[in-house]
């Protein structure tokens, strides 16, 4: 399956959540091409990230979670391969053929996927994915007459090939003030501003294709990113889910929610 929804359990609110990069999962016929080495625990994975949201169901909240991995075909990145920066920092493509450290992740070495096996993985793992996507969103709106889209990611803290420093804890994009609205954008910010985190705005991720693609809010239909450093609810090697960082994570995020469950409703 090429992915996974999680369903609400308390009264539905206008806000869904989607989780592209948890997928760690390679589909048979393609799992051999990678260094094995390498797939068993693809490093550009957005780790645990579904397992941090969790809770979301509980608050009325959707949440769609990819299973396949990005190395396969990148969920976040316009199906035409048109690059999302041009700021010089290091681009994976639709369907990578290195990780972000700029490493093969293929056993031939290969320097990119060749078109027709792009085409074929976008027919059979692409397009799901962001179909049920857009019908959550279509049913989510035609109920509310508004929707707001949260595109959950996370990463290394530190990634030189992007960014020289360390990122900051949280980062929340909204395509330079074009996918949501400006009272959305300004209630999520101030939510996850305190003493206790770092928060950028739109730097250095401004948001991937999914937030650009769907944010449209003069259609009631809004979308923001939120990035974090894996350092927040990982351990200090990011490998392993750590229980008290994810908690003081988890209490952060559902405050969010709260603040934007009341805008919105």
């Amino acid at each position: 399956m090429v992915y996974k929804v999680w369903e609400e359990t308390e009264q539905k609110v206008p806000i869904i959540l989607s989780v592209p990069h948890r997928g760690s999962v390679f589909p048979d016929e393609v799992k051999d091409q990678y260094k094995s080495s390498m797939i068993s625990m693809p490093d550009d994975t957005d780790w645990f990230v579904d397992k941090l949201y969790d809770f979301a169901p509980a608050m009325g909240i959707t949440m769609i979670s990819a299973n396949y991995s990005r190395w396969v075909i990148d969920l976040n990145r316009d199906p035409n391969s048109k690059p999302l920066y041009s700021d010089g920092r290091i681009i994976t493509g639709l369907c990578p053929a290195t990780n972000f450290l700029g490493e093969s992740i293929y056993k031939d070495e290969r320097a990119e996927v060749e078109l027709p096996e792009v085409k074929r993985r976008v027919e059979l793992y692409y397009k799901p994915y962001h179909q049920q996507l857009e019908k959550l969103i279509a049913e989510t709106k035609k109920q509310f007459g508004k929707v707001l889209l949260w595109d959950c990611h996370s990463i290394r803290q530190q990634l030189p090939t992007i960014y020289k420093k360390k990122f900051p804890d949280l980062i929340l994009g909204d395509a330079d003030g074009t996918s949501a609205s400006a009272d959305l954008i300004e209630t999520a910010l101030t939510a996850l501003t305190t003493d206790n985190y770092s928060v950028n705005h739109n730097h250095p991720f401004k948001g991937g294709y999914i937030t650009r693609h769907y944010g449209m809010p003069s259609f009631h239909q809004h979308a923001l990113q939120l990035e974090m450093s894996k350092i927040n609810y990982m351990d200090d090697a990011e490998k392993k889910y750590d229980k008290p960082r994810s908690d003081k994570m988890r209490a952060l995020l559902k405050g969010v929610f709260e603040k934007l469950i009341e805008k919105l409703t």
